[in-house]
């Protein structure tokens, strides 16, 4: 069977990828997938309440099987746990042996802002100055870094529940020399900058507060929750919004916004079948998460540790 790799996120953290590393791989994945060498399935979810979110994943392509498990615990943050934590595990995809295991914790961070940064390359506008992030953990701080290394970013502004992660997010902004301040009104923080990321608790128990309408012209925003702090009468102000998979959209139980409001998918912008807006209206990108984000990042951690 030979030897088992094992690599914790601090192993990973290690091995110096950045945030146009990972894009860059995704976008590989993305191409993959429309030229039929990446096969995924929809994301399985459970949200078993009070905020947890429970999801496995599944991709298979190169070589490789990769397999991920998450649970996403808000709670675990008042008794010093993180709030994301999992396993990934990659398979032999010819023969089915177990090749290597994986923390999820840093990858689940840095796809989901990889997610997104494939989409703002070809959504937001490259001047981009200032961002505003609806929530304030662990996807606000990836997000931030990926964000900073596409755009000339010179202004944070912070929209969240206060305590720790807003502390920690505004902090960590201003280390990177930018302007950052907290907003106490979500609609007065979006309508004042150029890309928007919103990552609120996965619980539709939250009641939507942001109006799309109060977003400036051409605005990009990053929508990581499920939509669900937008009010949806408002998402028909995107003039152009994508999801990372029409297949796992469709066969969602609850759809995160009206079918009719999806230009297309991740994989269709990356393949040119969708065009780069030219009008004024703000764009989106709203996404569960995907398979072929942990595949990306995964066989890109394995090449990198010597693994593949």
């Amino acid at each position: 069977m030979g030897t088992l790799t094992y690599l914790s996120d601090d192993d990973l953290q290690a091995l110096g990828i950045g945030p146009a590393d990972i894009a860059d791989a995704i976008e590989r994945a993305l191409i993959d997938k429309a030229e039929g060498r990446l096969h995924t399935a929809p994301k399985a979810a459970i949200l078993p309440g009070g905020g947890r979110y429970v999801m496995s994943t599944l991709a298979v392509g190169g070589g490789l099987t990769v397999v991920k498990t998450v649970t996403v615990s808000p709670d675990n943050a008042a008794h010093g746990l993180p709030s994301i934590n999992g396993a990934i595990q990659a398979y032999d995809a010819e023969t089915g042996l177990l090749k290597a295991v994986l923390d999820a914790n840093w990858i689940t961070a840095v796809r989901t802002a990889g997610l997104s940064s494939v989409a703002a390359r070809r959504l937001a506008d490259p001047a981009s100055e200032s961002i505003a992030f609806v929530g304030t953990g662990v996807q606000a701080q990836s997000h931030l870094d990926a964000f900073a290394a596409l755009f000339p970013l010179s202004r944070v502004v912070a929209y969240g529940r206060g305590g720790e992660s807003q502390t920690r997010l505004l902090e960590k902004a201003r280390a990177m020399g930018l302007d950052a301040e907290a907003e106490s009104d979500p609609n007065a923080a979006i309508a004042a900058a150029d890309i928007v990321v919103t990552s609120v608790p996965l619980d539709y128990e939250i009641e939507p507060f942001l109006d799309a309408g109060s977003l400036r012209p051409r605005t990009f925003a990053a929508i990581t929750d499920l939509t669900i702090p937008w009010h949806d009468k408002s998402l028909s102000a995107f003039g152009t919004l994508v999801v990372d998979d029409l297949e796992q959209e469709r066969s969602a139980p609850r759809p995160m916004v009206p079918a009719e409001t999806i230009a297309g998918d991740l994989t269709d912008l990356v393949a040119g079948r969708i065009a780069t807006p030219e009008d004024d209206a703000p764009r989106a990108f709203a996404f569960r998460g995907i398979s072929l984000g942990d595949y990306a990042v995964t066989r890109l951690a394995l090449e990198r540790a010597g693994h593949a």
